[in-house]
C-alpha cells in the first residue's frame, strides 16, 4: 500500500496554493489548515473541504497527525514556525524568501539537520517548462561555463496590497528585492549552479512609494527599487533588479539573461504577463544562432509535488535550504550595502 503524506498548511493567503498544489498530487493529503482570520479560515476549510481547523499553529502540530508542513506566512514568521515544525519531527516547505536574516536562516538550516527532516524553499519559478527546458541545456555544456548575467523583475505599478504587510519591514524584511528579485535571483543561481557569494553592492530607492504614502497615509517604510551587484567564487558576476513601481515601458517585465563561454541563455515573460519564452544563443564560426525553446509536452513537477516526492523518496528536494541559505546572505548583503554605501564582502 502506497504511503500519504498528511500536510498542514500555515497562512492561507499564499498558502491557498499550498494546499491546490497538494491535491494534485496522488499521495498527499492536507489534513489540517492554520491562520490567524477566522473568516478566512472557514472560507478556506469550506473550499477545500478540510475539517481540521486552527488559529494556532503549534496546537495543529501537537494535535493533528502529520508528516508535513506548508509556511506560508509573512515573512517574520518563517524562521519560527520552521523550526518549531522541524523540531517537531516535521518536514518543510517554507515560502520564500527563506526568513528574514542570514542568522535566522542558518538557525531553520540547523534544525533541519538535527532533526533529520527536509527543509525546501518555494522558489517555484524554477518550476516551470521552459527553467527545466534551459536548464537541460545548461547541464548539457551548451552554454559552457557562465560567467556574468542579469535578472531582473520591474513592474511599472504594482504594489502587493499597499500598507499591508508586504510594505512593512518588521513583517516583510524589505521590498520588492525580498519580494520579486528573490524568484529572479534563484533561477539565475540555480541555472549557474549556484555558486558562492564573494561580495555584494547594492542600492535601495523609495521615490515612488513616497508619493503614494503622501496620498494614501498608510504604513510602507520599504524600497520600492532596488539594485545589486553579485560577484562569486568562480569569477561571475551577476546584476539583479526589482522594483514595485518604476517609469518604464511594460506593465512587468521578468527576465535572465546569462552568458556563457560558449553560448547564451534568456528566459522572460511575454506581453506584460505570467507566460514565459526561453530562447539559446551560439556562435559557430562567423555564424550566430537563435533557438527558441519549445517545453509545452514536458513533464514539470510542480514545488509541491517536488517537496511530496522529495519525502516518499528519501531524499533532499530540489531546493535546498542550503541554496535559500546563498540567496539570503545576497539579499542581507544587498540591503546592508545599501544603507552603508558600502561593498559587502564573505
Amino acid at each position: 500500500m502506497s504511503k500519504t503524506i498528511k500536510v498542514g498548511v500555515i497562512g492561507l493567503g499564499m498558502g491557498s496554493g499550498h494546499i491546490g498544489g497538494y491535491m494534485d498530487h496522488p499521495q498527499a493529503e492536507v489534513v489540517a489548515i492554520c491562520d490567524k482570520d477566522e473568516a478566512r479560515l472557514q472560507e478556506k476549510a469550506s473550499q477545500f473541504g478540510i475539517a481540521n481547523t486552527f488559529t494556532d499553529a503549534q496546537q495543529m502540530m501537537e494535535k493533528c497527525d502529520l508528516d508535513a508542513i506548508s509556511v506560508a506566512t509573512p515573512n517574520a514568521f518563517h524562521a519560527p514556525l520552521t523550526i518549531a515544525a522541524l523540531n517537531h519531527g516535521l518536514h518543510v516547505l517554507c515560502e520564500k524568501p527563506m526568513a528574514m536574516t542570514v542568522k535566522e536562516s542558518e538557525e531553520m538550516l540547523a534544525a533541519s539537520k538535527k532533526n533529520g527532516k527536509n527543509l525546501m524553499i518555494n522558489f517555484s519559478y524554477r518550476f516551470s517548462p521552459m527553467s527545466f527546458a534551459l536548464k537541460a541545456q545548461v547541464d548539457a555544456g551548451v552554454v559552457g561555463d557562465i560567467y556574468f548575467g542579469r535578472t531582473v523583475w520591474h513592474r511599472r505599478r504594482g504594489f502587493p496590497g499597499f500598507g499591508g504587510w508586504f510594505g512593512q519591514s518588521a513583517l516583510s524584511g524589505g521590498g520588492p528585492l525580498i519580494d520579486l528579485g528573490v524568484h529572479r535571483l534563484d533561477l539565475a543561481l540555480w541555472l549557474m549552479g549556484y555558486p558562492e557569494p564573494t561580495s555584494v553592492m547594492g542600492s535601495t530607492y523609495d521615490h515612488l512609494a513616497k508619493i503614494e504614502v503622501a496620498k494614501q497615509k498608510k504604513a510602507f517604510d520599504v524600497e520600492d527599487l532596488a539594485c545589486g551587484m553579485v560577484k562569486f567564487a568562480n569569477g561571475a558576476s551577476l546584476l539583479i533588479e526589482a522594483s514595485w513601481a518604476a517609469n518604464t515601458n511594460e506593465a512587468e517585465t521578468m527576465s535572465t539573461k546569462l552568458y556563457g563561454t560558449k553560448g547564451g541563455l534568456l528566459q522572460s515573460n511575454y506581453d506584460g504577463g505570467y507566460q514565459f519564452k526561453a530562447e539559446i544563443y551560439t556562435a559557430e564560426g562567423d555564424h550566430f544562432f537563435t533557438k527558441r525553446l519549445d517545453c509545452t509536452n514536458c513533464a514539470v513537477p510542480s514545488a509541491y509535488a517536488e517537496f511530496i516526492d522529495s519525502i516518499l523518496e528519501n531524499r533532499a528536494p530540489m531546493a535546498t535550504g542550503e541554496q535559500g541559505l546563498k540567496v539570503m546572505k545576497i539579499l542581507e548583503g544587498i540591503y546592508q550595502s545599501a544603507k552603508t554605501g558600502k561593498e559587502v564582502r564573505y
